[in-house]
């Protein structure tokens, strides 16, 4: 193999810089050529193309976003689409490719790489944690400390003033940061889209925990759970604990943002280097994760959201430690 292609597609999460200087790096290393797809699918159609060396990628891993930037492709699920990026990829004399994203972004690299025979392996870049084949996604421990430093100042304000502070974070599917950054920041409460929400249960608690006067709460919730979000649980609660002093924050993409946390970015080079070795060994189709330490390869089509519930001790651990 001598030359290979590199995108990120779809959201971006902090630690995808240090995914692609990790590919660029070990092409490098290997006497490959490496090819920056700008803005994920979109640029593989526009042949948004830049050729990376080693040196164009120093001074990133500290970065958050993408220098590729990133996008997300109506086009390429047409066949014109998929045609016209083809085509692109023959004229740039692309050998494979590695994906930096999601789902989507797979589902796209499954049909595209079966229709045209393309090697494409795979990184996983959410910051959502809601893929199958990797303990970790690249982008998600630094979104959940975000989300703690965010919720620890907000605590001083409701203990400072007995405020029910009720927090949005990310997580339209999966609740995964919402639980583990609930657990780190202490919530009182945490609901997430794998479980159902029993909101007449936190109006009481909350009830209780006011006669017994107990300073501040952190309600925190995922943008996904049924029951609508922050503002309709924080309605709910309000209108049956009208005394209770209330607000609503809601932290948004400041989660996708920042510098990558050192777990982040040591997983992002892990996951980077180990993509072009598949590629140069004959793997392709796949997922490239990280189970158990070890490196575990995904097929495409096995690498989609997971949308069971959270693992049980960490629901217990909620249910135990908020009371």
């Amino acid at each position: 193999m001598k030359k290979i292609g590199v995108f990120t597609s779809g959201g971006d999460s902090p630690g995808m810089n240090a995914a692609i200087r990790a590919v660029v790096r070990t092409a490098a290393y290997n006497n490959i050529e490496v090819v920056g797809i700008y803005r994920g699918y979109e640029g593989l159609i526009d042949g948004d193309f830049t050729d990376l060396k080693a040196s164009s990628v120093a001074n990133i891993i500290h970065r958050g976003g993408t220098i590729l930037r990133t996008a997300r492709s109506k086009r390429f699920v047409t066949p014109e689409g998929m045609e016209q990026a083809y085509q692109n990829i023959l004229k740039s004399g692309i050998e494979g490719i590695v994906a930096c994203g999601g789902d989507g972004t797979f589902k796209g690299a499954l049909e595209f790489g079966t229709k045209y025979n393309v090697p494409i392996v795979g990184i996983p870049g959410t910051i959502d944690n809601d893929l199958n084949g990797t303990d970790y996604t690249i982008g998600y421990d630094t979104a959940i400390n975000t989300v703690i430093e965010a919720v620890d100042k907000i605590r001083d304000t409701a203990t400072s003033h007995n405020r029910v502070f009720f927090v949005e974070v990310m997580g339209r599917d999966a609740g995964l940061i919402a639980l583990r950054s609930g657990i780190g920041a202490g919530a009182e409460g945490i609901l997430i889209p794998e479980t159902d929400s029993d909101i007449n249960a936190l109006i009481n608690k909350l009830g209780n925990e006011s006669k017994r006067k107990k300073a501040g709460h952190i309600i925190m919730v995922a943008e996904g759970d049924e029951t609508g979000g922050a503002q309709a649980v924080a309605k709910q609660v309000m209108e049956k604990l009208p005394h209770l002093d209330t607000r609503i924050t809601i932290l948004g993409h400041i989660q996708r943002g920042g510098s990558p946390t050192c777990m982040d970015r040591v997983l992002a080079s892990q996951m980077g280097m180990f993509a072009v070795e598949s590629l140069v060994n004959g793997i392709k189709g796949v997922m490239v994760g990280i189970v158990n330490k070890q490196v575990e390869y995904t097929p495409f089509e096995k690498a989609v959201k997971h949308l069971e519930k959270p693992h049980a001790h960490l629901l217990h651990m909620m249910e135990v430690l908020s009371i």
